[in-house]
């Protein structure tokens, strides 16, 4: 009679388990009795190089996930934040200024990036009104922000050239700026303006404004300055090369779309 097929596989599996389980524990003996034959100092440095290289890739894999993707717009209200914003999001305008008295926030990827094949790293983008009174909204997100981008009206500059650099002398002096050096670039909007007023130009004024109020602070209370950091070199005149971050100047048009500077900072600080 021919064998049961199911008699036979059965009885196979169960031979094939029973040599692997004799495998395995010949094995499992064999290493014991390696181990017992070394020194127990050996062992013990076996030992803590497993678990030395166990927390190390552990460390690792927490600061990659830990690693910020919010970028936080800011400025004085009228300079276009909301429109780069938009712009970031989805490319458009939307009809020129608009006036936020909310954060926007959003997680996204950039527009210009949506037609990439592959996968894109979304970037949270997080746009605070620029109202005084609503400024103090900043210091929620600071402390996620991968970098900062500080939005200057360029086409009226010169009258808010003192409220800007205030707002901005604000921002470089914060602990959470300093501590974790949060890259800020100073984005000069609506140079598509034949009148509007040059990077260098605004980097300038801004430098000398800032510097004006490095020395009014010298007569703010110790208590007072007991949460500020102070900018620059003493006894030599203020630039942001001084900055205990980093600080670069850029251009933009908003309406146009014109923001391939704003996009270049995004990337080169939250990953693609």
């Amino acid at each position: 009679k021919e064998a049961n097929p199911i008699i036979f596989s059965r009885g196979y599996n169960r031979m094939d388990i029973e040599q692997w389980n004799q495998v395995v524990r010949e094995w499992i003996d064999k290493t014991a009795q390696q181990l017992r034959q070394l020194p127990i100092e050996q062992i013990y440095v076996a030992v803590g190089v497993l678990v030395l290289t166990f927390v190390f890739f552990l460390l690792i894999g927490l600061f990659k996930r830990s690693k910020s993707d919010t970028i936080v717009l800011a400025g004085l209200s009228g300079s276009g934040k909301t429109v780069l914003f938009y712009q970031l999001r989805d490319g458009s305008a939307h009809q020129g200024t608009v006036t936020s008295m909310d954060p926007n926030e959003g997680n996204f990827v950039l527009h210009s990036e949506s037609s990439k094949k592959g996968k894109i790293k979304p970037v949270r983008v997080v746009d605070v009104p620029g109202h005084s009174r609503l400024r103090p909204k900043l210091d929620e997100y600071l402390p996620q922000a991968a970098g900062l981008i500080f939005v200057v009206d360029a086409l009226d500059f010169l009258p808010n050239c003192r409220a800007a650099a205030e707002y901005l002398y604000e921002i470089l002096t914060k602990a959470t700026v300093v501590k974790k050096k949060v890259p800020v670039i100073i984005v000069c909007n609506k140079t598509d303006k034949v009148t509007a007023h040059t990077k260098e130009f605004i980097r300038k004024q801004l430098e000398k404004e800032i510097d004006k109020l490095r020395a009014s602070r010298t007569a703010i209370s110790a208590a007072d300055m007991s949460t500020e950091y102070a900018l620059g070199v003493a006894g030599e005149t203020f630039t942001f090369s001084q900055c205990h971050n980093k600080v670069s100047v850029g251009e933009s048009s908003g309406i146009t779309g014109d923001i391939s500077q704003v996009e270049q900072f995004i990337r080169e600080h939250v990953g693609p």
